[in-house]
């Protein structure tokens, strides 16, 4: 052997090399042969010696050459060069010196010999296991490459004939009247993006991927090395041939016939291009030879730029990625950004591994199968720096960053970071457009939320936690939220569960928009609302005292509400009945205002579904409501009386024609005059009058600083807001409803599977969730008051029995012998009763209102003496 063939030549893959010189069979590692030997000067040879001397030494190359040939037809391509990786581990500078093989045979210890041998067992176990599909795959493409290629100059020879050149011509005719068509429109061929969903932010929350994942990049938005690499791989004349590279393909003709198995396509990127998108990617000669006949016209109709761009934005990476912008997040994490999608930011190690996968995405997953997709990828990087791309050191570089533990990972917009939210719009959208789930997945659209991610991440994560500290000792596993800019109906958290993916608390379960679950007190709103309505007013006299009420046909036929304590208390105030959540009063003031109408004001306010049958009970919240409902409708209230729908939808583009549809400004329906809507914000935003059962420091009021703190008389910021709780009398049910100048929130906590909480109070269970997200909600954003809008008289008025009361009236219905006064408006938030003796237990003293913890007696008026408000009592 000369010495010029002991030089490596430039780019050599000296793996593949190293396999084939070294593992030829194990005779020869153990006893390699050695050249035969010649005659020496002065021995007598006949020309017959001479003869078999020279048959027998060409026997033995042919012996040492179908042994090598063999040993690589065993190895399957994917293998071939697995001691390299092992190489390059132990000494990567070295191994990549292309140390030439002949002194790499003379300096093989035995402990390589048998290293050698076990490699070679390891390869022939593992071809042995290759399916007869496999296998039968392998023959047809072989077979298909070659007849091809054979075909190919048959049909040109042919032509040249009479009857050869007219059934040339027809096949040519015909592909060309069946596909032109689409290569004119090649662009409308292309696979459709699936739906993305985007927060306020523009921060990506969701994807529709069961029909795969894709989203469409432009050519200068692809990163340089990516392509490279896969003109390196696929087709390295790309750019300079005419769409038909013959060359190549007698080359992979003769490749393939002398392995027996594929070991390269022939087809170019182009070629490529139009099996992918026009004539289907069936196995026959036929598709072949369309594929020949469609790239002149492919080529005269598109740059080159053009096709590389198509071809990247259409071919299948694995993992559901088709296109290289999500192949990019699939494998790497890498997630569009603002002038820099994920495709672009691809570097070398990473573009080489993308490049080898489509040649068999089921064979060379990196997720799935490491090992195989490492030695495609070494491959890859042998190709980019045979043909220029890149150096000697840039392949050691990307090797090593390859072989780093995170080199994959899970793109975060690849998991769905809301799906009971994303789940609410998907609904919206099949309603809107009338299409099917399945029909949204390949939609091309890009929805934009009302959605704040950001702040909902917190949201959960303080419904985690306060639910974590009450699981055991109160059997409370799951809670649900939604918070709503009233102003405008836009939806910024929605939790249907404080876990998605916990099935222990049936987490995919909404609770926030599917659960029917009865809200307690905090129905006790839109029944008091409704008496204002009518004539009644916050400081309206009303009486705490045994009832009965008859119901003919019911069973059982009489109806006795009953107050929490299971105690009575007399004669007071509607504005102390409401905070205090009395169940007697409410039951009389629905009986006195009618239940139709009570249920017609909850319904205008934004209660658009309910489960169960409307009866005396429905004030203290015995039907099953959606919790997004009850929050929508507490908004009318902070919204001076106009109901705004709730929405989740902002804007949908399409993405291939950019066609848009913006959600149009709602200004909502009036459903209570400004005057009623303040007087319900003023009574559940007065904090002294609930004292009485709630005691201070609840966290029904926006304090900054901790329970503890404001026991000690160390509130920080107050932040003024209305807000009221409810509790069922099996306590299923936990809810706190409430709002600021800003938002309104409403949270619920229990348990799906119905199981009754322990001993969870109003303001225990869902009441610390609302505090603590609200004032996240309102972190940085200036302290408001609510505004008085005018149009009320304030009163005092004194009762019969001797109770006092200030309080606000509409016109025309305050109490004859009452003297209106010009009593300023005083402050939503009024200023704290300090503890006693600093003690956080002892029960604060109650307002005018309630006074003496309603240990005042019921006393009826005396004959004779009008009703303090004949007009509405």
């Amino acid at each position: 052997m000369s010495t010029d063939q002991n030089k490596p030549e430039e780019g050599r893959d000296l793996s593949t090399e190293h396999i084939q010189k070294n593992t030829s069979s194990p005779t020869e590692d153990l006893h390699p042969v050695m050249p035969a030997s010649r005659p020496r000067p002065g021995n007598i040879i006949t020309s017959r010696q001479e003869k078999a001397l020279r048959y027998m030494e060409r026997k033995r190359t042919r012996q040492e050459r179908i042994s090598q040939q063999v040993v690589k037809a065993s190895v399957p391509e994917e293998v071939i060069v697995a001691p390299f990786h092992e190489e390059i581990q132990k000494n990567p500078i070295t191994s990549l010196e292309l140390i030439p093989a002949s002194t790499v045979e003379t300096v093989q210890s035995r402990r390589k010999r048998r290293h050698r041998k076990i490699i070679l067992r390891h390869l022939s176990r593992k071809y042995m296991r290759l399916t007869r599909k496999q296998k039968q795959h392998e023959f047809n493409r072989l077979w298909i490459t070659i007849s091809s290629t054979s075909l190919a100059f048959l049909v040109i020879f042919l032509s040249l004939t009479g009857a050869g050149a007219f059934a040339a011509y027809r096949f040519y005719n015909q592909t060309q009247q069946k596909y032109t068509g689409d290569v004119l429109t090649l662009r409308d061929l292309m696979p459709k993006d699936n739906l993305k969903m985007y927060d306020s932010k523009n921060t990506i929350i969701a994807q529709l991927t069961a029909e795969g994942i894709h989203t469409t990049i432009k050519y200068p938005d692809i990163a340089k090395n990516l392509i490279n690499a896969t003109v390196a791989t696929e087709d390295k004349n790309f750019w300079d041939n005419p769409g038909i590279d013959l060359t190549r393909i007698i080359q992979a003709a003769i490749d393939d016939l002398r392995s027996g198995h594929v070991v390269s396509g022939g087809s170019t990127i182009t070629q490529q291009l139009i099996k992918n998108l026009i004539v289907g990617d069936e196995t026959s000669i036929t598709r072949k030879l369309q594929e020949i006949i469609l790239v002149p016209e492919l080529n005269n109709r598109y740059s080159k730029t053009d096709i590389i761009e198509m071809y990247l934005n259409s071919i299948y990476y694995g993992e559901q990625a088709y296109g290289v912008d999500a192949a990019a997040g699939v494998y790497f994490g890498l997630e569009d950004r603002p002038g820099k999608p994920a495709s672009k930011q691809l570097d070398i190690a990473q573009a080489a591994m993308l490049a080898g996968i489509p040649a068999s995405p089921s064979s060379y997953d990196p997720l799935k199968h490491p090992q195989a997709a490492f030695n495609r990828f070494e491959n890859v990087l042998t190709f980019m720096q045979r043909n220029g791309y890149i150096n000697r050191l840039e392949v050691i570089n990307a090797i090593d960053e390859a072989q780093q533990p995170h080199f994959f990972k899970k793109a975060a917009t690849l998991v769905n970071r809301a799906p009971h939210f994303a789940e609410l719009v998907y609904s919206q959208l099949e309603k809107t457009f009338h299409v099917t789930r399945l029909q949204l997945e390949r939609s091309d659209m890009i929805v934009h939320t009302t959605l704040d991610i950001s702040l909902q991440d917190k949201i959960q994560k303080i419904a985690q936690r306060h639910i974590a500290e009450l699981r055991s000792a109160h059997n409370l596993s799951n809670a649900a939220e939604v918070l709503i800019d009233y102003h405008t109906g836009a939806i910024r958290s929605l939790l249907g569960s404080i876990d998605y993916n916990n099935k222990s608390i049936d987490g995919q379960f909404d609770v926030a928009t599917q659960g029917y679950r009865q809200p307690g007190s905090s129905f006790k709103p839109f029944v008091y609302v409704t008496a204002f309505q009518q004539g009644a007013s916050p400081g309206q006299a009303i009486s705490d005292e045994p009832t009965t009420i008859d119901m003919p046909g019911a069973t059982p036929p009489t109806f006795t509400p009953l107050n929490y304590d299971r105690a009575y208390h007399g004669h007071l105030t509607i504005r102390c009945a409401l905070q205090n959540s009395l169940n007697v009063p409410a039951v009389r003031t629905l009986e006195h205002v009618g239940i139709e109408q009570a249920m017609e004001m909850a319904q205008n306010m934004g209660i658009t579904s309910y489960d169960g049958t409307p009866g005396y009970s429905l004030v203290l919240g015995g039907l099953g409501v959606h919790l997004l409902d009850e929050t929508s409708a507490y908004g009318t209230f902070a919204d001076g009386g106009v109901h705004v729908p709730y929405y989740a939808i902002d804007k949908i583009v399409i993405a291939s024609t950019q066609q848009t549809y913006v959600h149009p400004k709602n200004t909502g329906n009036k459903v209570v005059s400004p005057q009623l809507a303040y007087m319900m914000t003023n009574v559940l935003s007065d904090n002294t009058s609930r004292l009485p059962e709630f005691y201070d420091c609840n966290v029904l009021q926006l304090y900054s600083n901790s329970q503890a703190d404001c026991w000690y008389g160390n509130r920080g910021k107050v932040r003024p807001a209305a807000a009221k709780t409810g509790t069922t009398n099996d306590f299923r049910d936990n809810w706190t409803v409430g709002y600021t100048t800003d938002y309104v929130m409403g949270v619920w906590a229990g348990n799906n599977d119905n199981t009754p909480m322990v001993d969870v109070t109003g303001v225990q269970g869902a009441a610390p969730i609302w505090h603590d997200s609200m004032l996240q909600a309102e972190a940085g954003r200036p302290i408001n008051d609510f505004v008085n809008p005018g149009g009320l008289v304030k009163a005092t008025v004194t009762y019969p029995d001797g109770i006092k009361t200030t309080d606000w009236y509409l016109p025309g219905t305050v109490p004859k012998f009452v003297l209106p006064t010009a009593t300023p408006a005083p402050k939503l938030t009024p200023t704290p009763t300090a503890t006693p003796n600093g003690n956080p237990q002892a029960k604060i003293g109650a307002a005018p209102y309630c006074a003496n913890d309603f240990s005042f007696a019921f006393t009826p008026p005396s004959p004779g003496v009008p009703s303090p408000n004949p007009g509405w009592w």
